[in-house]
């Protein structure tokens, strides 16, 4: 039985618990023997908390026994990407600039999540600070793709979309910048939820640029991504029950976004539109041109605010870095504060121009990545491809960032290529609705 554990999504784990099937000690244990004779381990997991998750485990059992469970995923075990402080446990964010640094509480989203019962397994491997889509890090460590041991997993959440995807976590937690979650779970056949900027308490990660960074699960199945997410914000689950295509208007966003499309990310995208037309969905192709106008702008305004940040630790010791995310973060020092400044109003008008012309849609639909995880090898060795890759890897998943639009990666029948849905608004649960919908056709 612990052996179908591994591969259970989390919320029918939480459905065995509630109903005595399942003791969160054994559950937790199946998954901690899985992580300490899993062979790709090292390159998923940073480190793992078995003390904590034992712990917390109990507790879950306790309160399983008495009835007074915290959450419909209580008891199930979780892993936190390597940039949520974490108490008495080192969090260093995939970078030797924070080797054995060590937080002394918990970040307040982890915090939230152990008092819902969520089991913390350990902390998962990511890109360098968080500034690339590909999860290629040699400073502590690549993880694996699920499906092509040479290939990249994405990132920046790589190892958090590992450890779901090779059966190491029931879900997991990572960030979103500008497609951190959704990248490694289209990569590795997951859904990856982003939420709104704002939504979920940042205090205490690691940040990168922190007028984009957002906080979203990497799960199974979009269930499992809104139970955890809610979890991890301490509210109710959007009500998924009963979600239907029919009469659903979905626009695909045309000109940049299904540009420069590889064959198969671009044969699964339209597989599944005429999967979601066969639904139900009416499918409207819309333009929208000041998109590719904004994506230009993200070379300022991401690149400044992560230098920003970043910069005196960085100048401290720029040897220590990866040399191709060293020179992303520097990239932002040559911007000046007036360009700065004009970046963000333009954005705010097309921001506006997105709402208005969105508006009578129940969500846009792209491509999640434009490519297939590229050869790790080769990244190392070719930098002209490495830069190539990785903007464009980032850049559909950017455009949900640079609108400040929840977006959620759906697999599909092509293995590494995602289909993603975009909601003109700012709430969760209509798109979570529409995507629980849509992932059953997909699929």
């Amino acid at each position: 039985m612990s052996a179908d554990w591994l591969k259970t999504s989390a919320a029918e784990l939480g459905r065995g618990i509630a109903a005595g099937r399942i003791d969160p000690v054994a559950l937790t244990e199946a998954f901690l023997e899985a992580a300490e004779h899993h062979a790709e381990t090292g390159r998923i997991y940073a480190r793992l908390t078995p003390e904590r998750a034992r712990a917390e485990a109990l507790s879950a059992r306790d309160r399983a026994t008495s009835g007074t469970r915290c959450s419909a995923l209580d008891g199930v075990p979780v892993s936190w990407k390597d940039l949520f402080d974490s108490a008495g446990v080192a969090t260093e964010a995939g970078s030797a600039l924070l080797k054995d640094r060590v937080p002394q509480e918990d970040a307040p989203v982890l915090a939230q999540g152990s008092a819902s019962g969520l089991v913390c397994l350990g902390k998962t491997h990511m890109s360098e600070l968080a500034f690339s889509g590909l999860g290629l890090n040699p400073v502590t460590a690549t993880s694996p793709n699920i499906n092509d041991p040479k290939a990249v997993p994405g990132g920046s959440s790589s190892g958090a979309a590992a450890s779901v995807a090779f059966g190491l976590a029931a879900a997991s937690i990572g960030s979103d910048t500008g497609g951190s979650v959704r990248i490694p779970a289209a990569w590795n056949d997951l859904v990856g939820y982003k939420p709104v900027l704002g939504r979920v308490d940042t205090r205490g990660t690691v940040p990168l640029c922190e007028r984009f960074d957002t906080v979203g699960p990497i799960c199974r199945t979009v269930e499992d991504c809104a139970l955890t997410f809610a979890a991890f914000q301490g509210e109710e689950p959007a009500d998924l029950s009963g979600p239907e295509l029919g009469n659903r208007r979905i626009a695909v966003l045309e000109s940049v976004a299904l540009e420069d499309l590889r064959e198969a990310p671009a044969r699964a995208f339209e597989d599944g539109l005429k999967r979601l037309s066969a639904g139900g969905a009416g499918i409207v192709h819309i333009r929208l041109p000041e998109i590719a106008e904004a994506l230009q702008l993200a070379g300022i305004l991401f690149t400044a605010e992560a230098w920003g940040i970043w910069r005196e630790v960085i100048e401290a010791n720029p040897a220590a870095m990866f040399p191709r995310i060293y020179e992303r973060f520097r990239s932002g020092a040559g911007v000046a504060a007036a360009d700065y400044v004009a970046a963000w109003r333009r954005l705010e008008e097309i921001r506006r121009i997105w709402a208005k012309a969105t508006a009578g849609f129940d969500a846009v639909a792209l491509p999640t990545s434009p490519i297939l995880p590229p050869d790790a090898g080769r990244l190392m060795s070719d930098s002209d491809y490495y830069v190539t890759e990785n903007l464009l890897a980032l850049r559909n998943t950017r455009i949900g960032n640079l609108m400040d639009a929840p977006a959620v990666s759906l697999p599909t029948r092509e293995a590494s290529c995602g289909f993603m849905l975009m909601a003109p608004g700012r709430t969760d649960a209509p798109l979570l609705r529409l995507a629980a919908a849509a992932e059953k056709v997909l699929r």
